[in-house]
């Protein structure tokens, strides 16, 4: 998948630097930016197809999408 616009919206609270998870927004959704995950967890995701991947990210990355609480 291909989008022109993406907007950073923020990253990882516990990251002073680059190479941290972080989370983008794009027409109709989001990017989430995260740590490749090993074969074995991957193996365990329910259908993931193969244009697709999973990433991790810290749960304080998504807990924002929320807002307060």
């Amino acid at each position: 998948m291909e989008f022109e616009k993406i907007t950073f919206m923020w990253k990882d609270r516990n990251s002073n630097i680059g190479d941290c998870p972080a989370l983008y927004e794009v027409d109709g959704g989001y990017i989430v930016q995260g740590k490749l995950l090993g074969g074995q967890t991957k193996g365990r995701l329910h259908d993931l197809g193969k244009d697709e991947t999973a990433v991790f990210v810290p749960a304080n990355v998504l807990d924002r999408l929320r807002g307060p609480a």
